[in-house]
C-alpha cells in the first residue's frame, strides 16, 4: 500500500536524523559530565528505537487479511505506539535513577560554548523532525506517525530544559543539573501518558465519529426515512461504523438491499477514515 510505503519512508528519515542527534548529545555529555545532556542524549536514542518499532509496527499492519485475522492487522500500528510509550515510561525511570545517584554523588561539569551549540543544532532539527511528522502523521491518518511526532516534541522540552541546567552550572549551581535532569523525566512521562491515552481509544472500542454526521450522510438517501444506533470504533485510519436504518415497510428486500449499499458507499466516500460500514434494516 501507498500509505503504508510513505510512513516507512518518514520512518527511515526520522530515525536518521534522532541517531545523529542521540550521537551528538550523548558522546559529549558524557564527556563533559552533563547528567542533563546526557539524559536528552538518552530521550533522543529512544526516540530512534521508537521509530524501529514504528517500522516494525507498520510491516506488520500491512499484513493482508486472513483466516485468523478477518479484519486485518491494523491493530498493530496501535500496538507500536503502545511500545513506544512503554519506551518513555523506561527512560524516564532510568533518568531518575541516574538523577539519584548523581544527587548521591556529585560529579564536576564542564560546560563550553560547544555545549550550547550541539543543544541549539540539535533543537532546531527536533523542531522541523516534529512539525513534518505531525503533517504526516494527519495527513497520513497514521497513529504512529502522530505518537512518535509526540515523542520528538517531547524532546524540545527537554532540550530546553538542558539549556537552562547548562546556564545554572555555568553561574556554579551544578546541582540544578541532576534536578533539572527530574524535570526532563516528568515531561517524558507525560509524553508516554498522551500516547498511552490515544491508543486507549483504539483498544477500549471508543467511539471515534459524531453519531449525528454519520445520521446526516445516511438521511441523504431517499427511501431511508431515519437513522439511529449509530456506533463507531477503530483507530485513526481504520474507522468500522454500524448503524440501523428505517425504510417503508413495504419495500421489498431486493430495493432496500440496494439503498443499504448506496448508504454504504456514500458514508465512506463522505468519510474516507471508514473502511467497513454494516447497515441494520428495519421497517419504519
Amino acid at each position: 500500500m501507498n500509505r503504508d510505503r510513505d510512513i516507512r519512508r518518514v520512518l527511515l528519515f526520522v530515525l536518521l536524523l534522532n541517531l545523529l542527534v542521540a550521537g551528538a548529545k550523548l558522546l559529549y555529555g558524557h564527556l563533559t559530565h552533563s547528567l542533563s545532556m546526557w539524559a536528552d542524549g538518552l530521550h533522543s536514542t529512544f526516540d530512534g528505537a521508537s521509530n524501529i518499532i514504528g517500522l516494525v509496527g507498520i510491516w506488520a499492519a500491512s499484513l493482508p487479511p486472513d483466516e485468523d485475522h478477518p479484519y486485518g492487522h491494523r491493530k498493530y500500528e496501535t500496538f507500536a505506539s503502545f511500545g513506544i510509550s512503554v519506551l518513555l515510561f523506561l527512560t524516564c525511570f532510568h533518568i531518575l535513577l541516574d538523577s539519584y545517584r548523581r544527587l548521591s554523588s556529585p560529579l564536576s561539569t564542564e560546560v563550553t560554548p560547544l555545549s550550547f551549540g550541539i543543544m541549539l543544532a540539535t533543537m532546531a532539527v527536533n523542531f522541523g523532525v516534529m512539525r513534518w511528522e505531525q503533517r504526516c502523521g494527519r495527513d497520513l491518518k497514521s497513529d504512529i506517525l502522530i505518537a512518535d511526532s509526540m515523542h520528538t516534541r517531547s524532546d524540545l522540552f527537554t532540550s530546553l530544559s538542558v539549556l537552562v541546567s547548562l546556564l545554572a552550572t555555568l553561574m556554579g549551581w551544578q546541582v540544578l543539573d541532576p534536578l533539572i535532569a527530574v524535570v526532563i523525566a516528568g515531561f517524558i512521562g507525560k509524553t508516554g501518558f498522551e500516547i498511552l491515552q490515544e491508543v486507549s481509544k483504539v483498544f477500549s472500542d471508543s467511539s471515534r465519529i459524531d453519531p449525528r454526521l454519520v445520521r446526516e450522510i445516511a438521511m441523504r438517501i431517499p427511501g431511508i426515512k431515519d437513522c439511529h444506533g449509530v456506533r463507531t470504533r477503530g483507530g485513526l485510519n481504520q474507522i468500522y461504523v454500524d448503524c440501523h436504518v428505517n425504510v417503508h415497510p413495504d419495500m421489498t428486500a431486493e430495493i432496500a438491499h440496494a439503498l443499504v449499499h448506496e448508504a454504504e458507499d456514500l458514508i465512506k466516500k463522505e468519510l474516507p477514515e471508514v473502511v467497513d460500514v454494516v447497515i441494520h434494516v428495519e421497517p419504519h
